[in-house]
């Protein structure tokens, strides 16, 4: 029955409408997947080296940074790692045993790449310790729960990612424990280093992760075989109705009518939603470099474009995949495509700047950093917005509103176009700004970035009849791909 699983796997993999356009996509990821394969080898091999000529205790001090690294590897896996699951309903009128496709589908994740990517630093690092005389039983133990603690992670990333509020808690209390560390309120790491350390220190410790790991799976099969029917996820929750008329916004014509959608459509799905929640989370993201006396200065503008954008990455870079449930219909409509791109823009220019006066919290760090939000906030508007759009009319996956998971969206999302317009986003602001720093001052730099901003605005026309241009002749493949929906 696996056999025949797998069969089916590989023929909708090859017969996938996006296999041959995105074949090439597919083999740069490899390329990437490679590289940091050899990073992760690279890097077990040499911690051990690096740690003692520190003179620290290679093994204490992996345990005591152990914490954070799955705390964020589990960040990571939520925000980037797409679940992998089968296409349930033809099977289940098939005769297929309800439990065999539940435990394939579980038994798919342990091949991500999000879980197999860890063991090439873990294994090279325990044998290196092997080879410099720790116990060679004791390491294998010391081995297997932390192996452990990683497949802990992806069932963890599978149930958060379907059960919306334990999202939010688990964001919040990783929240906590940073900052209280980071302002040397509360130390995490003083009650969990002894704790991985007890891996390798005390007989059968090990065994503790390896039985919560079976009883997250235990937990996992249970919550999907019982919503293994046909039916499951289409009855209707019964609310008590309200309307939104939101008739302030017919004054702007068309784009009021796609301005009122837009902001329906965010309050009312599970997933645009969780956009509003990352858009928040970005704002926190210049504490990573401001005030960090080891970040290169040219890495504040970095941070700017991300405090001020994070609506604009999150939201922007899959439009018009938000509309994907109905473009078919959106495109038979006597509706200019011009009103609609406006109001996707707008949309981002009111998030933008709304980000902008959130952040002024920053000003606390002083008001040249806070200076530094302000001019990624203007490129962000005048380059980067008019950049998400046009991107979008490269990114023809689906969007599933009513799931919440993967705000960043899957690696279907990804082509190289849409990959290649991420340069300017990123890439030319850093340039600028060193420009600036190398050849002047700072206040230089700011304004050099800040003047793109003010320039892709005054162009603004133009570049989005290039966008309308564009969005027209991707219009049928467009279409044809929100059809497959798998």
């Amino acid at each position: 029955m696996i056999k025949k699983f797998i069969y089916l796997e590989w023929k909708a993999f090859i017969r996938s409408a996006s296999f041959g356009k995105n074949l090439a996509m597919k083999i740069i990821i490899g390329f990437f997947m490679i590289y940091f394969s050899l990073i992760f080898i690279g890097m077990g091999v040499g911690a051990f080296y690096v740690l003692k000529d520190m003179k620290l205790e290679p093994l204490v001090t992996v345990n005591k940074f152990l914490i954070y690294y799955f705390l964020f590897d589990l960040i990571i896996r939520l925000l980037m790692q797409s679940i992998p699951v089968l296409n349930i309903k033809p099977l289940l009128v098939l005769p297929f045993k309800k439990l065999t496709i539940v435990h394939f589908s579980l038994g798919k994740t342990a091949l991500s790449f999000f879980n197999w990517i860890h063991a090439l630093f873990f294994i090279p690092f325990s044998v290196v310790l092997i080879l410099n005389g720790y116990d060679v039983v004791e390491i294998v133990f010391w081995h297997l729960g932390i192996m452990a603690m990683i497949y802990i992670n992806n069932f963890l990333n599978i149930i958060l990612s379907n059960i919306d509020k334990l999202f939010v808690v688990f964001a919040g209390i990783v929240l906590a424990l940073g900052g209280a560390h980071y302002y040397k309120i509360f130390d995490i790491t003083l009650f969990t280093t002894p704790f991985f350390q007890s891996f390798y220190d005390i007989d059968g410790v090990f065994l503790i992760p390896i039985l919560v790991l079976a009883g997250l799976y235990v937990f996992t099969f249970k919550y999907f075989k019982k919503n293994l029917y046909l039916d499951a996820g289409l009855s209707v929750k019964h609310d008590i109705a309200s309307t939104e008329n939101l008739t302030w916004l017919n004054q702007f014509g068309t784009l009021g009518t796609f301005l009122k959608n837009d902001i329906k459509l965010i309050k009312r799905n599970k997933r645009s939603k969780t956009t509003i929640f990352m858009s928040v989370l970005f704002l926190f993201y210049g504490f990573i470099f401001f005030g960090n006396s080891h970040q290169p200065a040219v890495m504040h503008i970095f941070a700017g474009i991300f405090v001020s954008g994070g609506f604009l990455f999150v939201f922007g870079q899959f439009v018009p995949s938000w509309d994907s449930s109905y473009y078919q219909l959106l495109m038979t409509q006597n509706v200019p495509y011009r009103g609609y791109i406006t109001s996707k823009w707008w949309l981002i220019v009111i998030a933008t700047f709304v980000s902008t006066i959130l952040a002024s919290f920053y000003i606390f760090y002083g008001w040249e950093v806070y200076l530094t939000i302000v001019a990624g906030a203007i490129y962000n508007i005048g380059v980067n917005s008019h950049l998400v759009l046009l991107g979008g009319a490269f990114t023809k996956t689906p969007i599933d509103l009513s799931n919440a998971g993967g705000a960043f969206g899957d690696k279907k999302a990804f082509n190289v176009n849409a990959m290649l317009l991420t340069l300017p986003k990123i890439v030319l602001p850093l340039l600028l700004y060193w420009l600036g720093l190398h050849f002047g001052s700072k206040p230089i730099g700011l304004s050099l970035v800040a003047g793109a901003g003010v320039l892709g605005f005054i162009f603004k026309e133009k570049v989005f009849s290039l966008i309308e241009k564009r969005y027209k002749m991707e219009k049928y493949s467009t279409i044809s791909a929100y059809k497959q929906k798998n």
